[in-house]
């Protein structure tokens, strides 16, 4: 990595809590400029996390506070080792990535945040942010610890976790414009 200030997430929760991510434009240039164009044009305020595993992930970006069932119009390029492109990012705990089905690039606006180490997802799924200290982790470990519905339910929290707003501050950074795959329905 370059000396260059890294791009940072801004996830501002509907009661006041924030959690910063760091960017990797670098090594994921397709998932951050898509993620940061979503979040700065307000795609994302509003929306909750939808999907909550404790001791795993927090999922969020759904339109319908749902795995499946939302369509943006778009997916992207998966930027992860089994789909040829091998960004030396990690699971760990407080990994941004890019949530997915079965197909590679099948990635569009839902992402989540690792709650403990995942490592089973590196090379599976596109990480490409990661949380830093500042208080994030505990604005994390709350929302992880929230009652959910059962995992045949999607573990959809019963109390929604709203997100405010998520911007992108993009340090040294030029954020490309997205590469995207348009659906063609």
């Amino acid at each position: 990595m370059s000396n260059k200030q890294l791009p940072v997430a801004v996830i501002t929760m509907e009661n006041g809590l924030v959690m910063r991510l760091e960017l990797y434009p670098e090594q994921a240039p397709i998932s951050v400029a898509n993620f940061a164009d979503l979040a700065n044009t307000g795609y994302y305020d509003g929306l909750a996390f939808h999907r909550v595993v404790k001791g795993y992930v927090i999922q969020g970006g759904s339109t319908t506070n749902a795995c499946t069932g939302d369509d943006p119009g778009f997916t992207i390029k998966g930027e992860f080792a089994q789909n040829g492109v091998d960004t030396g990012l990690s699971h760990r705990r407080g990994a941004l990535s890019m949530a997915r089905d079965d197909d590679p690039d099948s990635a569009s606006a839902q992402f989540f945040i690792v709650h403990q180490d995942a490592f089973k997802l590196d090379g599976r799924y596109a990480a490409f942010g990661q949380l830093l200290e500042e208080g994030g982790f505990a604005v994390l470990d709350s929302i992880a610890q929230v009652p959910t519905l059962s995992p045949e339910e999607e573990n959809r929290p019963l109390t929604p976790q709203v997100i405010r707003t998520i911007r992108v501050e993009p340090g040294d950074y030029d954020l490309a414009a997205p590469v995207r795959i348009v659906s063609s329905l």
